[in-house]
């Protein structure tokens, strides 16, 4: 009874932190969308800045009361997680201004299979079959939502590039630092916040008046664009938490493919709050073909054998046999 209750806990807490991560990740896309197409804020690097600035303030609040307790983080990979994290949101924001955006929807789902192949190569992980093929399905049916004209050229793709394997190596190293060092998400993000936001908020401007040619500090800040300001910091605490506890209690590759919900429910809400057409039966079928992908992925990589961490052993003697299998198993128990 006891290891029923334990799965069936472990399930619902799950399902409470997607759920957390796709409501948050989604009321922020929609909050920015208003803040771009009504109010014109065009400032995303500074933007993400100020998104910091408000998580590492809670943070702060958060060690005061005593809910974060005194952790360690080598400086060393202080430094290589924000150096990925800020290169991957600069080098979307590029990526985004200098390719189509059926270039850029491609770039993103790429960030699939780069994520596997760090998972293959630093964590000797073994995909079957079937989880192979679910990704191929999901990756289909977001595409065909998803991309439309494709056209590249040099520059668009190193930025593109750049913006997908910082963000899969910052993902991943989420997933890492947290099991490495035994960081809980609000640990993680007491440490990594602070050096983001002070960083992004130096460099955001510079950055932002490159793309755009606008200077944040010249920008109309009305009274509604600054409540729209506010509540996007707000709810970009709920979407850094979020994203951690996700990535701390599955994988990357995980989050990116069941992330992709996001994406179909953000085109669905788009139609429906700001009037777009597009959503016609073809962009239905390929959500219908992204969920469906996603179901046999969760269902695939949780069968034994779906995804797992491969051990080498050398062969023994019969002498040393009941030592290794005791080392394996407790290797085996750590996966």
């Amino acid at each position: 009874m006891a290891p029923a209750s334990k799965a069936d806990r472990k399930a619902a807490l799950d399902v409470a932190a997607w759920t957390f991560n796709i409501v948050t990740s989604v009321g922020i896309i929609m909050v920015n969308k208003a803040l771009l197409a009504t109010h014109r804020f065009t400032f995303a690097t500074t933007l993400t800045g100020l998104h910091f600035a408000t998580t590492t303030l809670l943070t702060i609040i958060f060690r005061w009361l005593g809910y974060i307790q005194p952790s360690h983080l080598p400086l060393s990979n202080l430094i290589k997680f924000v150096l990925f994290a800020n290169l991957s949101i600069v080098g979307m924001n590029i990526s985004l201004m200098w390719n189509s955006v059926g270039f850029y929807q491609i770039a993103k789902l790429s960030m699939i299979p780069v994520s596997c192949l760090l998972e293959v190569v630093f964590d000797k992980i073994h995909y079957s079959r079937a989880t192979k093929l679910s990704i191929v399905v999901v990756l289909a049916g977001v595409a065909i939502c998803t991309v439309t004209d494709v056209s590249v050229n040099a520059r668009g793709l190193i930025a593109a590039t750049i913006a997908v394997w910082s963000t899969a190596l910052q993902q991943y190293y989420v997933h890492f630092l947290q099991k490495k060092y035994s960081l809980g998400s609000f640990n993680l993000l007491g440490h990594t916040a602070p050096v983001q936001a002070a960083s992004l908020l130096i460099l955001g401007p510079f950055v932002d008046y490159w793309l755009t040619n606008k200077r944040v500090d010249k920008f109309d800040y009305s009274v509604t664009a600054v409540f729209f300001i506010v509540l996007s910091c707000t709810i970009a605490v709920g979407t850094n938490l979020s994203q951690f506890i996700c990535i701390g209690r599955f994988t990357a590759v995980s989050f990116q493919v069941l992330g992709h919900m996001k994406t179909i429910l953000v085109l669905t809400l788009g139609f429906f709050l700001f009037g777009r057409e597009g959503l016609n039966l073809h962009v239905i079928s390929g959500m219908i073909l992204a969920v469906l992908g996603m179901i046999w992925y969760g269902n695939a990589s949780s069968k034994p054998g779906g995804k797992e961490r491969r051990t080498y052993s050398l062969p023994v003697d019969k002498s040393q046999k009941h030592g290794l299998l005791s080392e394996t198993g407790d290797r085996d128990d750590e996966v």
